[in-house]
């Protein structure tokens, strides 16, 4: 089980992760948490770790990988009646299911396959807007901690920042995950992975159909 704490950072590495692409650091933890020594937050990570909800990656300063997400029955309760519905609160947050259309490339593109299947998500992993879901092929986006068979949460948007991780249709039909940015008339696709390259296209063979926004991921 986590406690509030160990379930709040890894939350907040999560989210650090998928929207700056690198761990926070312990400063950043420490601060977020509101704790006043940093020993609390090897504490808290050495607890993750040996619950194998995240791992170090080796030869890497900050580098945490997310191996998995808890859902409320991992929480721990607290004594407090109270303060235990207070922590149902933030942990569960009314889990929503939205759509899961099928597949999409970290690696080469391949096409999406709608299907009817629906996938339950927690509320806080998502903002105001239309969310689906898809899961992941490939290892093109691993050294930000999107690996093969991860369900990724996209909110449905045509226009993304620079530097954002976004789903790309290209040519109309090729769908794939990958870092955009805009140079000119021209989009790059970027990987996270150093033996794939970067891929440029003209402009208007790359239309933007959402931006990431979370990640799931289950052991059997």
């Amino acid at each position: 089980m986590l406690t509030k704490k160990q379930y709040q950072l890894l939350i907040f590495i999560n989210e650090t992760l998928l929207k700056e692409g690198i761990c926070p650091s312990y400063d950043e933890m420490k601060e977020h948490l509101g704790l006043h020594s940093k020993s609390g937050i090897h504490r808290l990570i050495n607890a993750l770790e040996e619950r194998k909800f995240i791992r170090r990656l080796p030869n890497k300063a900050r580098a945490l990988e997310i191996l998995t997400l808890p859902n409320e029955k991992y929480l721990k309760p607290s004594k407090s009646k109270k303060s235990t519905e207070i922590f149902k609160n933030v942990a569960n947050d009314n889990a929503l299911d939205i759509p899961l259309y099928g597949k999409i490339a970290c690696g080469t593109p391949i096409e999406a396959v709608r299907n009817p299947d629906t996938v339950c998500v927690p509320a806080q992993m998502m903002g105001s807007g239309e969310h689906y879901a898809l899961t992941v092929e490939g290892d093109s986006m691993k050294d930000v901690g999107i690996m093969d068979g991860d369900t990724v949460i996209i909110k449905r948007t045509v226009q993304v920042p620079n530097g954002t991780i976004a789903v790309a249709l290209v040519d109309g039909y090729e769908v794939t995950l990958k870092r955009i940015q805009v140079k000119g008339n021209r989009i790059a696709l970027i990987p996270e992975n150093s033996e794939y390259e970067t891929r440029f296209f003209e402009a208007d063979r790359v239309e933007i159909q959402g931006q990431l926004v979370g990640l799931m991921r289950q052991y059997h």
